[in-house]
């Protein structure tokens, strides 16, 4: 099973690059952060022609998360749990239920970025990343496949970003971040990427200004997260980095695992 999460930065502007990817990579499970679209306005059917079940948490024009399964889906919840007056659309549930193999569940997210910081962003992106904690710790005691994926706009480690003393400010690198994203971390969880490759440079994210992408000044903030039981299933993980290259493409790049 092929799991993938992409940033898409507006589905309707990308939509054709997105269409691109999905017939080269063929995902069976995909989640989709920053849609920017109320649920009527997601082009569903584009994406049901091709084979995949959908389900959508909009939003106008900003946030919006998707989940899309070649497998039926169970359960499907979305927002996360812990704040009853959190309207933004950032967090997509449901377990994925292939005929012949086990089900895993998928948590699709798009975690706050918090900038500027201090200040009442931060504190909220700290606060939801508090809330995502607790999710995860009680789909962890009950010992089932699960992953956690999405744009976590946290850098956690220096090796993951081009000019970490320029960014030792900035929301994403702040060592409150970094700190909140190893507590869920260290819950149990197995970082995909950095299972395949433990070091190196493997930015999935390049700002469209002062020529980010051109000078390779990327930064990695797009993670998936494997429970203890997903990872005994590991098989690859890997990042699509040449879709940052093509025409009118999205800021960050697909993000994938296979498990068995």
């Amino acid at each position: 099973m092929k799991i993938a999460t992409f940033n898409v930065n507006s589905i309707n502007v990308r939509l054709p690059r997105i269409l691109e990817w999905f017939d080269k990579a063929k995902p069976d499970v995909v989640v989709l952060q920053e849609i920017k679209c109320v649920d009527e306005k997601f082009p569903a059917l584009e994406f049901e022609d091709c084979g995949y079940n959908v389900e959508v948490h909009g939003q106008k024009t900003y946030n919006g998360v998707a989940l899309l399964s070649k497998f039926p889906l169970d359960g499907v919840a979305r927002g996360l749990p812990g704040d009853k007056d959190d309207d933004q659309a950032r967090y997509i549930e449901a377990l994925v239920c292939p005929d012949d193999a086990e089900p895993v569940r998928v948590c699709g997210l798009y975690l706050p970025n918090g900038n500027p910081a201090p200040g009442p962003k931060y504190d909220y992106k700290l606060k939801w990343m508090t809330r995502l904690k607790k999710r995860a710790q009680a789909l962890l005691a009950d010992e089932e496949a699960f992953v956690m994926a999405g744009d976590f706009n946290v850098i956690p480690q220096a090796e993951d970003v081009y000019d970490p003393a320029g960014w030792a400010e900035d929301a994403l690198f702040r060592p409150e971040s970094r700190a909140a994203f190893r507590e869920i971390l260290y819950l149990g969880f197995t970082d995909a990427i950095r299972q395949q490759n433990p070091n190196g440079v493997l930015y999935t994210f390049w700002d469209y200004q002062r020529g980010a992408w051109e000078k390779d000044h990327g930064i990695r903030i797009d993670h998936i997260l494997l429970s203890p039981q997903a990872a005994d299933r590991f098989k690859a993980a890997g990042v699509d980095r040449k879709e940052r290259g093509k025409e009118k493409p999205s800021d960050h790049v697909p993000v994938w695992v296979e498990i068995a």
